[in-house]
């Protein structure tokens, strides 16, 4: 299954499932910065959304309260992310490196920890066609 599309604000509602575990409306809701925090209906509007997009799924009840869980993993939310950022440079990576180094949002430890993961990758390719 594909991994759905989720909005700034859902988003926000998965780290707490992802940070936190199964929760409660009121759980994710008062996990929630006081300044701006979205009313407590809004949590619950998202959460039912969130399971309607397969995102979230209910993990229990505890008296009156749904208990929700994350369905799907912080790394696939990621991935979708990270997908439509560079569908929006055409799909090449370089430009957006580019910025991320010229802005200083990307260290040479982390340029050489990407280095690495490819090199493996090639690794594993060549192991692969043999």
């Amino acid at each position: 299954m594909a991994t759905p599309k989720l909005t700034p604000l859902e988003l926000k509602i998965m780290e707490v499932l992802w940070s936190r575990g199964p929760s409660s409306v009121r759980d994710v809701h008062e996990r929630f910065p006081e300044a701006g925090r979205p009313a407590y209906t809004t949590i619950q509007t998202m959460l039912n959304r969130l399971e309607k997009k397969k995102a979230v799924r209910r993990a229990g009840k505890i008296s009156w309260a749904f208990i929700f869980e994350a369905a799907v993993s912080r790394g696939a939310a990621q991935g979708r992310l990270v997908d439509e950022v560079l569908g929006a440079f055409g799909g090449s990576a370089q430009p957006l490196m580019a910025h991320l180094i010229q802005a200083g949002k990307l260290t040479l430890e982390e340029v050489q920890e990407a280095e690495a993961l490819l090199r493996d990758l090639a690794d594993r390719k060549k192991t692969e066609r043999r």
